[in-house]
C-alpha cells in the first residue's frame, strides 16, 4: 500500500481543523458583538446538539459509502456554509443566521468526524498507522495554534465576513488537497444491502463484544474527554484567579499546543524511519509479518505522566505553569498518538467509521458537559480542584490502558472478519419408487 497519500492527507487535515478553529472564534466573536455573551453561548449549543445527536449515524454513513467521499462532501458544504454567511452578516448581523449556520455546521461534523478516523487505514499499512496518527497530531495542534491568529488579523482586517471568507478558503485547500488522494473502493459497498439501523446495531455489538477494542474506546474516551475543550476554559479561569492577564493565558495555551506538535512530529519521523528499516529487511514467506501496536506500557505511563502533572498544575506559578503546558501537551499527544493507532489497527475496516464515532461521541459529545462543572468546582474550590478531577480521569484511562490485552493478540481485521457464509444443505432425495 502507498504511503506517498499521507503527507498530502494531513495537510488537507490540517486545513481542514485551521478552517474549524477560525470558523469557532469567528462565529462567538459575531455573536457576542451581535446580541451578548449569552447569545454566543446559545448560537453554540445549537450546534453542538445535531454534532452529539447524529455522531454514531454519521459513523454508519462512514462505513456505507466510504470516508473519502463523505470527507470531500463535508468540506465542500462547510465551505458553502460559512461563504454564505460571509455574504449573509455584510450589513447586518442576524442571530437567526448564526444560529442556523451553527446548526448546519454541526450536522456536516456529525459526519465529518467519523470519517477522518476511518481514513487512514485505507492510505498506508497497519505498521505505518502510529506516523500517520503523529502527523494528525501535528495538524490538529499547528491548525490550533494558528487558527485563532488567523481569525483575529481577519476580524481586524474585514470583519466577520473577511473571516468567514477565511475560513472558507482553508475549507476549500482541504477539499483540492482530499481530491488529489488515491483511494481504494470501499468494502463497505458490499453491505448496502442491509439498512443503516441494522448497521448501527452491529457497530456497536462489535465495540461492546470485542475486549481489547471496548478498552481502548474506553481510553481514548477518558484521556480526551478533558483536554477537548474544558481544560483550556480552566486556564481561562486560572489566569483570572491569579490575575496573571490575558498574555499570559494565550502562552500556556500556546505552549500546549507547541509541546503537542514537537512530540507528534518526531513520532511521526520515528515511526517513518521504522517503517521503512522493516521494509528494506528480508521477508521470510514462513513468518508473515503483523501489524505492530504500540505497547501498552507506554500508553500507559503517558496517561499517569499526564494524571501526576494535572495534581500540580494549578498549585504553580507562571512559569511552572507554561512549562507544566509545554509538557502536557508533549503528554496528551504521545497519548494521542499510541492509542488512535492501536484503535485503528485493533477495528476491523469496514466497521471502522462507526467505532471512530463512538470515540468521537465519548469525548465531543460529552465535554460540553463540563463546561458549566468547571465554573462550577472553579467557584467553589478553585481551578485546581477541576484539574484534581481531570488527573482522576487520565488515572482512570491509565489503569484502564494497563489491563489492554497483550499486542501479540491478531487484530480486528483479521480476527473478527465475517465468516464465509455456509453453503446451504440440500435436503434428502426421497426414494425413488
Amino acid at each position: 500500500m502507498s504511503t506517498s497519500g499521507a503527507p498530502r492527507w494531513a495537510t488537507a487535515y490540517a486545513c481542514s481543523v485551521g478552517g474549524d478553529s477560525v470558523y469557532f472564534v469567528t462565529l462567538s466573536w459575531t455573536a457576542s458583538r451581535a446580541s451578548g455573551p449569552a447569545a454566543a453561548g446559545v448560537v453554540l449549543a445549537v450546534g453542538a446538539v445535531p454534532r452529539a445527536l447524529l455522531m454514531l449515524g454519521g459513523g454508519v454513513v462512514a462505513d456505507r459509502f466510504g470516508p473519502w467521499r463523505v470527507l470531500i462532501g463535508s468540506d465542500l458544504v462547510r465551505c458553502v456554509l460559512v461563504v454564505g454567511a460571509a455574504f449573509a452578516v455584510v450589513s447586518r448581523v442576524h442571530l437567526g443566521v448564526l444560529a442556523a449556520l451553527a446548526a448546519g455546521f454541526g450536522t456536516v461534523d456529525a459526519l465529518f468526524m467519523p470519517a477522518v478516523g476511518a481514513l487512514p487505514p485505507l492510505l498506508v499499512a497497519a505498521d505505518q498507522l502510529a506516523r500517520v496518527q503523529g502527523m494528525r497530531v501535528l495538524a490538529v495542534r499547528a491548525a490550533n495554534l494558528a487558527g485563532p491568529v488567523v481569525a483575529g488579523v481577519m476580524l481586524g482586517v474585514g470583519g466577520a465576513t473577511a473571516a468567514f471568507l477565511a475560513a472558507g478558503a482553508l475549507f476549500g485547500a482541504s477539499l483540492l488537497g482530499l481530491m488529489t488522494l488515491r483511494i481504494p473502493r470501499a468494502v463497505a459497498a458490499l453491505e448496502a444491502d442491509r439498512s443503516a439501523w441494522e448497521q448501527l446495531g452491529e457497530g456497536l455489538r462489535y465495540v461492546r463484544q470485542h475486549v481489547e477494542l471496548r478498552r481502548l474506546v474506553i481510553v481514548v474516551g477518558l484521556s480526551e474527554l478533558c483536554f477537548s475543550g474544558p481544560i483550556a476554559v480552566a486556564v481561562v479561569l486560572l489566569v483570572a484567579e491569579r490575575g496573571w492577564g490575558s498574555v499570559t493565558a494565550g502562552w500556556i495555551l500556546g505552549a500546549f499546543s507547541v509541546g503537542g506538535a514537537v512530540v507528534a512530529g518526531v513520532m511521526a519521523t520515528l515511526a517513518g524511519r521504522v517503517s521503512r528499516a522493516r521494509l528494506a529487511l528480508p521477508r521470510t514467506p514462513a513468518l508473515p509479518r503483523t501489524p505492530a501496536l504500540p505497547r501498552t506500557p507506554a500508553l500507559a505511563g503517558s496517561l499517569a505522566l499526564t494524571a501526576s502533572l494535572l495534581l500540580i498544575w494549578g498549585a504553580l506559578g507562571r512559569l511552572g505553569a507554561v512549562a507544566v503546558a509545554l509538557v502536557l501537551g508533549a503528554t496528551t499527544g504521545v497519548t494521542a498518538v499510541l492509542a488512535n493507532a492501536r484503535l485503528q489497527s485493533a477495528a476491523a475496516p469496514r466497521l471502522l467509521g462507526r467505532v471512530t464515532s463512538v470515540t468521537t461521541l465519548c469525548t465531543l459529545g460529552l465535554s460540553p458537559l463540563l463546561f458549566p462543572l468547571v465554573g462550577v468546582v472553579a467557584e467553589a474550590w478553585g481551578t485546581g480542584a477541576f484539574f484534581a478531577l481531570c488527573a482522576v480521569v487520565c488515572g482512570a484511562a491509565a489503569i484502564v490502558s494497563s489491563r489492554s490485552t497483550p499486542s501479540g493478540r491478531p487484530t480486528a481485521a483479521v480476527a473478527d472478519a465475517p465468516p464465509t457464509p455456509a453453503r446451504p444443505r440440500t435436503p434428502p432425495r426421497s426414494p425413488r419408487r
